[in-house]
């Protein structure tokens, strides 16, 4: 009767282990990702003005940038970049690799055969030992040669606790990130070219601007002169409009050299040595959207190459957390191993009498290690709430730097008016400055101030035109756009 009990109770344990099992591997799969609903993300932008849309459908993000930027030199200029730029050909080269590690982790589950073609070995035990003694009978020698050949070996682990799945996931999830590095760089690539070809345009304008006002201040310096000789002024107003001149010309030079740096940086953007860039339009020509449709914040999510690639970063530290957790589990592990065998190499082929084989499976607890699994698992967990972080921080970085574009393209196209009222009044007053001065009415010095006012009306208006200009190519960026290819 006891006997029976206890046979009993044997078969309810072996029973019970399958079940207990398959409930660990439940409580082991790998969970699908599950966005927080607890995120930063507002129902509109902040700063939103006339001119500004919220159309989800027609979010400037969602544009190719042949479509957002209407100058063909400025899409000839990004198509190189893209294409050329090395950093950007350096990114590419990092979804190959991530490419080529996701291929690879297909084969994890995969199992690992090795073959060994020759192999020799002696072993030489003690004559006082039992294998010594066995030898010395069996073969009439102390040592006792092996010699293996065609030997062919496999072994196996069983992905029970889902942590190869979740390995290759995690190696998915690397790749995807590449990918989302990419667009970045895209991204960004697109709006540094169009907001260093708009600095250009702004500096032919500064240089043009400042060259009319030399002709003019030439002009002026002449009818200075010769009033001089004629004795209706004096030789300091000669003096004074001389400096004020070698000024501008001095400024001149400056603007220059910078238009020969901007065109050489513009080349290192597009993969190319330096080089001048033939202009086909100028500053005043550039067509500025008249209406720009900036969707919701809820669109950064798909939209944003940073945002995507610090969500996936979340993913990937789950999975890797999975992986930490379920190796602190058993693991199955399979191996065979069969081929020829012999105590002499001659006898390789004498079959069957050469054959071997053996199979084996093994349940293998980790039980102690210094406790580098618990740590490792307990750290893995601390890095995804770190991610966590990393993620809501991004969608607060993305949201602000569209409200910061935003505020600022309102206030640059109130400055522009301003502006623009500034030159046409710094015109008037050069014209009447210069007719009072001919019939004595006005001094040296009011015409020199009109002139300078004038030239920095002129100057200003280029540069408030230009921050505009890259202002909204700032705005595209940081909605997402760039990276979309054309459709």
């Amino acid at each position: 009767m006891h006997i029976g009990i206890t046979k009993m109770k044997q078969n309810i344990i072996l029973k019970a282990i399958p079940l207990a099992l398959l409930a660990g591997l439940g409580a082991c799969t790998v969970q699908k990702y599950q966005r927080s609903e607890n995120l930063p993300v507002a129902a509109s932008y902040r700063d939103v003005f006339d001119g500004v849309g919220t159309d989800s459908a027609e979010n400037i993000a969602n544009l190719d940038y042949h479509s957002f930027f209407r100058d063909p030199l400025l899409i000839q200029l990004i198509d190189s970049s893209l294409a050329k730029n090395n950093n950007l050909l350096v990114a590419i080269k990092q979804i190959e690799i991530a490419s080529l590690g996701y291929k690879q982790s297909k084969w994890a589950n995969v199992p690992v055969v090795q073959a060994t073609v020759v192999g020799a070995g002696i072993n030489r035990p003690s004559d006082n030992s039992l294998n010594g003694q066995m030898a010395q009978q069996g073969i009439g020698k102390s040592y006792t040669p092996d010699y293996n050949a065609a030997v062919l070996g496999v072994s196996w682990e069983a992905d029970i606790w889902g942590k190869i799945k979740a390995q290759k996931q995690e190696a998915l999830v690397d790749y995807l990130k590449t990918e989302e590095a990419v667009r970045a760089v895209k991204s960004g690539l697109v709006s540094e070219v169009a907001q260093g070809y708009y600095n250009l345009l702004m500096l032919d304008k500064q240089r043009e601007v400042s060259q009319q006002n030399l002709l003019l201040m030439d002009s002026t310096l002449a009818i200075l002169q010769k009033q001089m000789e004629l004795g209706l002024t004096n030789a300091l107003a000669v003096q004074q409009q001389e400096m004020t001149r070698d000024q501008l010309d001095h400024q001149l030079r400056d603007i220059e050299s910078a238009v020969h740096t901007q065109e050489n940086a513009l080349q290192l953007l597009c993969g190319r040595v330096p080089a001048a860039i033939v202009r086909s339009k100028g500053l005043d020509e550039i067509l500025v959207p008249k209406e720009m449709e900036t969707g919701v914040p809820v669109q950064l999510f798909g939209n944003r190459p940073d945002v995507r690639s610090s969500e996936l970063e979340i993913r990937k530290l789950q999975l890797a957390t999975h992986a930490a957790k379920v190796s602190m589990y058993p693991a199955l592990n399979i191996t065979a191993q069969g081929g020829l065998n012999a105590f002499k190499a001659s006898n390789w082929f004498n079959l069957p009498g050469s054959l071997f084989g053996m199979a084996a499976g093994s349940v293998v607890q980790p039980v102690l290690q210094g406790k580098q699994l618990k740590t490792r698992y307990e750290q893995s967990k601390i890095m995804v709430e770190q991610a966590e972080l990393n993620f809501k921080q991004s969608l607060l970085v993305a949201a602000t730097e569209v409200s910061d574009a935003l505020i600022r393209i309102q206030k640059l196209e109130e400055q522009e008016a301003i502006s623009l009222q500034m030159v046409d009044r710094a015109g008037v007053m050069v014209n009447n400055s210069l007719t009072l001065f001919r019939y004595n009415n006005a001094s040296y010095l009011e015409v020199i101030l009109a002139q300078t006012n004038k030239l920095q009306a002129d100057l200003g208006l280029a540069t408030t035109k230009t921050l505009k200009l890259q202002s909204i190519a700032n705005l595209y960026r940081a909605l997402g756009g760039g990276w979309k290819q054309k459709s």
